[in-house]
């Protein structure tokens, strides 16, 4: 299994510079559709329900304060280390995905039920924590797959 690390800089390499906010939206993206297509998480990282979408906080921790990343210089990071299967799925994804704004998939993120049960008793604008589980993600992107 891919390390969330080694996602992060193959969708680097793959899409090109992109904005922290827009990185964590592709990245659990990623993980839904890995649930859905591969039948299995495409990383153990932990996903929360922040104010502005779902955040990997492992992730965060690295590029807190980087408005635009270019490249992921984590030392255990390598692109090459995700199977034919999980890079199908992640350029699905940046496929789908890629070209929406960093606002435009937060939104979109908002009007899902994994996100939302998440943020069940949480004051919009409060940072949260809550994890979105894997099993909502499952059932609730299983519920809108498109052919792939």
């Amino acid at each position: 299994m891919a390390t969330v690390h080694d996602v992060v800089a193959f969708i680097l390499r793959r899409h090109g510079p992109t904005t922290a906010m827009k990185l964590q939206k592709l990245l659990y993206y990623s993980q839904a559709w890995s649930l859905v297509w591969d039948g299995k998480p495409l990383f153990k990282a932990r996903i929360e329900a922040w104010a502005h979408g779902p955040v990997i906080r492992e992730v965060w921790r690295y590029h807190r304060g980087v408005y635009m990343l270019r490249e992921w210089k984590h030392s255990n990071a390598d692109p090459k280390a995700l199977t034919d299967s999980e890079a199908d799925t992640v350029n699905s994804v940046l496929a789908f995905y890629g070209d929406k704004s960093p606002q435009w998939l937060s939104d979109l993120t908002h009007m899902e039920a994994p996100w939302q049960e998440a943020r069940r008793g949480i004051a919009p604008g409060e940072l949260g924590g809550k994890e979105i589980s894997l099993a909502s993600m499952e059932a609730y992107y299983s519920s809108i797959a498109p052919a792939r």
